[in-house]
């Protein structure tokens, strides 16, 4: 017999890890992380995973090491990395929104603007690209590597820092002050360019994609079955805020028909009794686990 093909695939370790095995499973791969083991188990014969740090996971595309994995653009940015992209992912710890890179100083500092740090210390993570950045704006400072709790840095050891927040939450609570936004990030399946040309590589990563997608698509919303009568039909099609337009079925009853259709999970509170005032009945709420849009 053959050897079973692989698709070796990187799973961010770290603050993404637990978000990205649970995105995973909604989109019908269960991954098992096992202590300190860095070779995660998944119930996938043609997938070999490895947790890597998001921060060198481009590179290691890149070189060859993984096949593809899943790390934010901010990393592939900061390396410089020359990798396929496949598909952005908006997905984190904490949210499904995009995390921001931003610039922050002291609530009672009087820097107002990136150019009033001339000549100061900037303490961040993502040293590279915040180079990249004050350079372009010909503002000279001193970029230093943060090791981490960066937040606590200014002013004693750092004039300002670049960090990542999600919802400022955590700047705030130090008593820090956003003045510039340097950039937007969020998820993204990244692959190997030769990987990619391969032709069962591709199709394995594309389909990933596909249901990885169809699984944050399916986040938030709901299905709705409901039956009306052809006389209510155009007065309960004018409740439903559909994704696409319902999905309307001819019943037994020549009188009846059935509607499918799909619609945010915010919103079926105000939505159903509307519905049942417009003439709707049998109203049925389902989960959904994946939309393919």
């Amino acid at each position: 017999m053959s050897e079973t093909k692989k698709l070796k695939l990187g799973i961010p370790k770290g603050s993404l890890q637990d978000a990205t095995i649970a995105l995973f499973e909604r989109a019908g791969w269960r991954i098992f992380a096992n202590g300190r083991s860095y070779f995660p188990s998944i119930d996938d014969a043609e997938i070999e995973c490895m947790l890597v740090r998001a921060q060198e996971m481009a590179r290691y595309v890149e070189h060859g090491a993984l096949d593809a994995g899943l790390t934010g653009n901010d990393w592939v940015l900061e390396n410089q990395t020359d990798v396929e992209y496949i598909t952005s992912l908006t997905y984190s710890k904490q949210s499904r929104q995009k995390v921001r890179w931003v610039l922050a100083v002291p609530e009672d500092s009087p820097f107002q603007k990136p150019e009033d740090l001339a000549g100061k210390i900037i303490a961040t993570e993502l040293v590279e690209f915040t180079k990249r950045y004050f350079a372009g704006k010909k503002i000279p400072v001193t970029v230093e590597f943060s090791w981490g709790a960066t937040e606590v840095k200014p002013p004693t050891l750092a004039d300002a820092i670049v960090e990542v927040t999600e919802t400022g939450s955590s700047l705030r609570a130090n008593r820090l002050r956003i003045i510039e936004t340097l950039m937007e990030s969020e998820t993204q399946l990244i692959a190997n360019k030769s990987a990619y040309k391969d032709e069962w590589k591709r199709k394995k990563i594309d389909n990933i994609s596909l249901m990885l997608n169809a699984a944050i698509a399916a986040q938030g919303r709901v299905g709705l079955m409901l039956n009306a009568r052809k006389a209510d039909l155009q007065k309960v099609i004018g409740v439903l805020p559909a994704l696409n337009s319902p999905t309307v079925s001819q019943l037994s009853d020549a009188e009846w028909v059935a509607l499918n259709t799909i619609l945010d999970e915010a919103l079926v509170r105000e939505v159903i009794p509307r519905l049942k005032a417009a003439g709707a009945t049998g109203i049925v709420e389902y989960p959904l686990s994946k939309v393919v849009l």
